[in-house]
């Protein structure tokens, strides 16, 4: 052995992995070329990259079946509310209403639910208020017309005309 290779440490591990006879898969065999150490390392990262990819569209497909999920809930949620709604106005009239019991204030899906039910009964309210407020317009007109020909057999007396200054 030259004294190169004895004091070269990379030249030594070279040898011993060489004399073996067999190759070892390539993470158990350590390489000492750096241009090979560089080729891995660029391979692996480029596998990084691409689980980072992948990890980040898993993220957002299970939070996009998240939402879908509680849309859902309160949909049907707001529909069995709806059913039970209908149901007891369907009711005889005859029978005493029972009141339901309230909810427990922990649960956010029944008071998210119940926005859009209690908005449609204010438009329903605010609706029926214009409809009868537009009812008894027409109807003071109509008492007004009727009025109006007892007032034109009487003459009306001109005014004088007035100038701005």
């Amino acid at each position: 052995m030259s004294d190169d290779q004895v004091h070269d440490p990379l030249n030594f591990m070279r040898n011993i992995w060489g004399n073996m006879g067999f190759s070892l898969p390539g993470m158990v065999a350590p390489t000492f070329d750096l241009d090979e150490l560089d080729k891995r390392i660029k391979d692996l990262k480029a596998v990084e990259g691409w689980l980072r990819m992948n990890l980040s569209m898993l993220q957002m497909t299970i939070q996009g079946l998240e939402m879908q999920r509680s849309t859902v809930g309160a949909v049907q949620a707001m529909g069995q509310m709806a059913a039970d709604a209908a149901k007891r106005a369907s009711e005889p009239a005859s029978a005493p209403e029972e009141v339901p019991p309230e909810a427990p204030a922990g649960n956010a899906f029944s008071e998210a639910a119940m926005w859009p039910w209690q908005m449609m009964q204010q438009m329903r309210e605010q609706m029926q208020q214009s409809a009868e407020a537009a009812a008894q317009a027409v109807a003071e007109e109509a008492t007004k017309a009727q009025a109006k020909p007892k007032a034109a057999a009487k003459p009306r007396a001109k005014r004088p005309a007035t100038t701005k200054k």
